[in-house]
């Protein structure tokens, strides 16, 4: 039986790996977002939250917008990539809350 991994599957993985990546995907599913809003939402350093969009956007997993106003708003959404990740992201958090315990 070959036991090999996906190459595919593999690369969803490194992506998704990646510390915060998730949560910011997470953070998305509730729609466009100002830099700020995700940063002070999640609890992430503006340099990494940087990063990871940039990657996500790389990916094709985040869209960023940059309006014409003063002073420039830019906002970052998830494209129809990013958004198909909302039932395995679903199905995470109802694993998570019948079989994670918390320290509360």
């Amino acid at each position: 039986m070959d036991q090999s991994i996906c190459p595919r599957f593999e690369k969803a993985i490194s992506i998704m790996n990646k510390r915060w990546t998730t949560l910011i995907i997470y953070q998305l599913l509730e729609g466009s977002q100002r830099f700020c809003e995700i940063e002070s939402s999640i609890g992430v350093s503006g340099r990494v939250l940087s990063e990871r969009l940039k990657d996500l956007e790389k990916e094709g997993i985040v869209k960023r917008s940059v309006y014409d106003e003063t002073p420039v708003r830019i906002e970052y959404s998830l494209t129809s990539k990013g958004e198909s990740l909302k039932p395995a992201l679903d199905q995470i958090q109802s694993w998570a809350e019948n079989w994670i315990e918390t320290s509360e």
